[in-house]
C-alpha cells in the first residue's frame, strides 16, 4: 500500500501543513513506558499526529526502535501501523525511564501519569483536570501489561485516570492514549488560541482559530 504523503502533490502537502500549524500543541510529549507491541507504538503515535501532540517519547529499554527519529521514519512496521504519521511526528527513544525523565525535567517539562488512583498522588478524573497551566506538559502511558513503573508515577505532578461504567474496567493502548490526548489538546488548543505562552502570558490581540475551516463544497 502507498504511503499517504505519496499519494499527494508536494504543494498539497505544504498547504495541509501551513493549514495545521496553528492548531498544534507546542510544548505536548506523549511518552510510552516499555511498549511491547509494534502495532500499539504506530497507533498512538498515529493518535499523537492527528490531535495535534508535537512530540512522542519512547521508553525502550530491549532497543527494539532505531535509535534516530529518519531511521524510524524508514522503517516499514512503525510507517505501516502508524498510517505514515511515524513521518510528520517526532520520535525520541529512551533506553530507560531514568534517562527519559531526566530530559524532560531538563527541558523544563511538568509529567502527569495515565493511571488508577494512587496513594500520596493527587489523582483525578480526566474530565476533572485542568491541563492548561502548564508551560510544558508530558503525558505518561505505561506498559500494556503491567501499566505504568512505580518510578514515572513518582516522578509525576498527579495521576489521571478514564472513568469507566462497565464490567470490563480497562482499555487497550491505542483507545485509553486516544481518549486522553483528545481532552488534554483539546483544552491547550482552546487555551493557546487565545493566550501567549512563555515570557508574555498575556491575551492575544487577535486571536487564533479554535478549529479548522471546512472545505467548501466548490474547492
Amino acid at each position: 500500500m502507498e504511503d499517504i504523503e505519496e499519494k499527494r502533490s508536494k504543494p498539497s502537502v505544504r498547504k495541509r501543513a501551513a493549514a495545521i500549524k496553528p492548531f498544534r500543541c507546542k510544548h505536548l510529549v506523549a511518552v510510552l513506558e516499555e511498549p511491547t507491541d509494534i502495532a500499539n507504538i504506530g497507533a498512538v503515535v498515529r493518535n499523537a499526529n492527528a490531535l495535534g501532540v508535537e512530540k512522542v517519547y519512547i521508553v525502550d529499554p530491549r532497543g527494539s526502535l532505531p535509535d534516530d527519529w529518519q531511521d524510524m521514519r524508514e522503517r516499514r512496521s512503525l510507517s505501516k501501523t502508524s498510517a505514515s504519521a511515524v513521518k510528520w511526528t517526532f520520535v525520541k527513544r529512551f533506553d530507560s525511564t531514568e534517562a527519559c525523565l531526566s530530559h524532560l525535567a531538563q527541558q523544563g517539562f511538568v509529567s502527569i501519569a495515565t493511571s488508577p488512583h494512587v496513594k500520596g498522588k493527587t489523582s483525578i478524573y480526566l474530565d476533572e483536570g485542568d491541563y492548561t497551566p502548564y508551560a510544558k506538559l508530558a503525558v505518561w502511558f505505561g506498559n500494556e501489561g503491567r501499566g505504568i513503573s512505580a518510578q514515572a508515577v513518582d516522578s509525576c505532578e498527579m495521576c489521571v485516570a478514564i472513568p469507566m461504567f462497565g464490567m470490563i474496567e480497562s482499555l487497550n493502548l491505542g483507545t485509553s492514549t486516544g481518549i486522553v490526548l483528545y481532552e488534554i489538546t483539546k483544552q491547550r488548543r482552546e487555551y493557546q488560541c487565545k493566550f501567549l505562552r512563555k515570557g508574555q502570558r498575556g491575551e492575544r490581540a487577535d486571536p487564533l482559530p479554535t478549529v479548522m475551516a471546512r472545505p467548501s463544497d466548490d474547492s
